[in-house]
């Protein structure tokens, strides 16, 4: 035994007074705990890699079904730790039940105006979303605004957490950059339900939407925008850190809204659609009430079930 283990972080002595009375020095203890923190931060975000990986490709899945994947993948990890890190980075499986989104509990929350919603015609609807972004050491948050009629990204923003004020600046960019929609839709997270938000759709006039708990697919554009960006861009390229990634989000939806050809769009690009008022369209039907599908269907198959 070293004298170093004789140092404990909960003792009611201060560190600095035990390495003092232990002959230790303070930089050493420091630096080793330092390198363990290291360990178990760098140990999360690979599991939050993982996390984002497999629920890209069935979003469906909830913390239950995570542990099991993530066990199978040699992870020794408990459904609480799975909570934890689905909760870090916003996720929530689509089948109903507790949603992992952090509603604010004093926040008014709007009803879903969509079903059985016939989209004819761009800014009818617009609707927004977050999302999880890795990066080589850490993640960020990415938002974006969706018309739905065009699949056109009306703008996105960037954020290492997930404060309100960046989800906010860009729903003011989209207002300044495209006029204003008649209905916008969100889910049900603090930052789309705070007041700094809703009173921006507020002043514009606008109805606003909001997602039933648990139900991902009632805002289904948006989470095929976000496998269509990690699948095409984010996975194969790797961003290393924030600028890297801001330059490449850059690019990459320049090219998905103005080359990118979409099957459910005939093959034209969300800006030809956009800018014709011609091409586009969506319906959101509530059968049974509790599954959702849509009339048209994006280029690649879909995993969530939603009709073509």
């Amino acid at each position: 035994m070293t004298r170093r283990t004789w140092i404990e972080s909960n003792a009611e002595v201060a560190v600095a007074r035990q390495c003092e009375i232990s002959g230790v020095s303070r930089s050493t203890v420091y630096r080793e705990r330092s390198v363990m923190k290291g360990t178990a931060v760098d140990g999360d975000l690979q599991l939050c890699r993982l996390i984002d990986e497999e629920y890209t490709r069935y979003p469906f899945y909830g913390s239950r079904r995570m542990v099991l994947f993530l066990r199978a993948q040699g992870h020794n990890v408990n459904r609480k730790r799975v909570q934890r890190l689905m909760r870090r980075i916003g996720l929530a499986g689509m089948a109903p039940g507790p949603n992992t989104s952090r509603r604010h509990p004093q926040h008014k929350i709007y009803p879903y105006l969509l079903r059985g919603l016939h989209v004819t015609r761009p800014n009818q609807v617009w609707s927004t979303d977050i999302t999880y972004v890795r990066l080589e050491r850490g993640f960020a948050y990415l938002v974006a605004i969706i018309d739905w009629y065009s699949r056109k990204v009306l703008s996105w923003r960037l954020s290492n957490s997930m404060d309100p004020s960046f989800a906010v600046n860009c729903l003011e960019e989209a207002l300044r950059c495209y006029g204003r929609p008649e209905i916008f839709n969100s889910d049900q997270g603090s930052q789309f339900t705070s007041t700094a938000f809703t009173d921006v759709l507020k002043r514009e006039a606008c109805k606003i939407s909001m997602d039933g708990r648990g139900r991902a697919l009632d805002n289904i554009f948006v989470e095929r925008l976000w496998r269509s960006v990690k699948y095409e861009d984010i996975y194969i390229k790797g961003y290393g850190g924030m600028k890297e990634l801001t330059t490449g989000l850059s690019d990459y939806f320049v090219f998905y809204n103005g080359e990118r050809p979409h099957q459910s769009l005939a093959n034209r690009t969300p800006d030809e659609v956009y800018i014709s008022r011609q091409g586009g369209g969506a319906l959101i039907v509530d059968k049974f009430k509790t599954k959702t599908t849509e009339t048209a269907d994006d280029e690649n198959s879909d995993p969530c079930g939603a009709a073509a």
